[in-house]
C-alpha cells in the first residue's frame, strides 16, 4: 500500500512520544495505534505490528536503566514473569478471533476504578523505597498477573498502567522500582505474543521497525528522566493520572462522540 511520505517523520514523532509515556507510566500504544490507523493500516495489522516497537522500547529502556545503575530485579520476580508471558500468548490468540468492542468497554471501566484508586492512596505512589514481602507471591497475585498477560497480549494499549498498579499496590514497589519491573515483564510478554501473531502473518515488520525507531528514543528519554531527576515519582504519577483520563476518553469512544457532534452541528 502507498503511504505519504509525510506520514513518516510523524510517525517517528508519534513514536517517541509513545516510548516515553509507555516507559514512565502506560498506554503509550494508544498514540502509536492511532498513527498507524491514520496511516491506513488495518486494525488487526496495527494491532499486531505495534508490538514491534513496544518490544524495542523496552529493551533500551531496560538496557538505560541498568547503565544508570539503578537495575535490580528481585528473584520472586519471575512469579510474575511466567504467568504474565503465558497468559499474553493466550490474548494475542484471542485477538486473532475476538471483537473488541466488548473489551474496549470493560478496560474504560476499569481505568475508571483505576482512576479512584490513584487518587485516594497517593501515598503508595509517591514513596522512595519499595516495601515488597519475601518469598513468592500469593496465588491470587500470580493469577492477577497471568490475567494481565492476557490483555496485554490481546490489546497492549493500557498494559502499563495495569502492571504499576498491580507493582505498586498489589506487592509493594515503589513507583521506581515498579517502572523498571513494568519494562521487563512487558517485554517478555510482548515477545510472547509477537510469535502468535507472526505466526499468523500480521505484522508489517517494515512500518513496525519504522516506528520502533521514534519509540528507542522516547524509551531513553523517560527512562533517564526516571533515574536522574530528584521527584521523578510525582511527575510520573502526574502523568499517569493523565494517560488514565485519556484512556477512558479513548475506550469509551467520548473523542469519536464529540467529533461526531461537530461534525453535524
Amino acid at each position: 500500500m502507498d503511504i505519504s511520505w509525510y506520514l513518516y517523520p510523524l510517525a517517528i514523532l508519534a513514536g517517541i512520544l509513545a516510548g516515553i509515556i509507555n516507559t514512565l507510566a502506560g498506554s503509550g500504544s494508544l498514540v502509536t495505534l492511532a498513527m498507524l490507523d491514520v496511516m491506513g493500516i488495518p486494525a488487526n495489522i496495527a494491532n499486531a505490528t505495534n508490538r514491534v516497537g513496544v518490544a524495542v522500547q523496552n529493551i533500551v529502556g531496560i538496557g538505560t536503566f541498568q547503565q544508570s545503575g539503578n537495575m535490580s530485579i528481585r528473584s520472586q520476580n519471575v512469579w510474575l514473569i511466567v504467568p504474565a508471558v503465558v497468559g499474553s500468548g493466550f490474548g494475542a490468540w484471542l485477538a486473532t478471533n475476538l471483537d473488541k468492542e466488548q473489551m474496549r468497554t470493560a478496560i474504560g471501566i476499569i481505568m475508571c476504578l483505576m482512576l479512584v484508586v490513584i487518587f485516594i492512596r497517593p501515598n503508595r505512589w509517591l514513596r522512595d523505597e519499595s516495601e515488597v514481602e519475601p518469598g513468592r507471591p500469593s496465588i491470587g497475585m500470580i493469577g492477577l498477573f497471568f490475567v494481565i498477560g492476557i490483555y496485554g497480549g490481546f490489546i497492549q494499549a493500557g498494559i502499563g498502567v495495569f502492571l504499576l498498579s498491580a507493582l505498586v499496590l498489589g506487592i509493594g514497589y515503589s513507583l521506581k522500582e515498579a517502572n523498571m519491573i513494568k519494562l521487563v515483564i512487558v517485554l517478555f510478554l510482548t515477545l510472547g505474543a509477537l510469535v502468535v501473531f507472526w505466526w499468523q502473518g500480521l505484522i508489517w515488520w517494515g512500518i513496525g521497525l519504522f516506528m520502533a525507531i521514534g519509540q528507542s528514543i522516547g524509551a531513553w528519554m523517560g527512562a533517564r528522566f526516571a533515574t536522574q531527576y530528584e521527584n521523578a515519582n510525582v511527575w510520573v504519577r502526574r502523568l499517569l493520572i493523565a494517560v488514565v483520563v485519556l484512556s477512558i476518553i479513548r475506550f469509551f469512544g467520548i473523542t469519536e462522540l464529540i467529533l461526531g457532534w461537530f461534525a453535524s452541528a
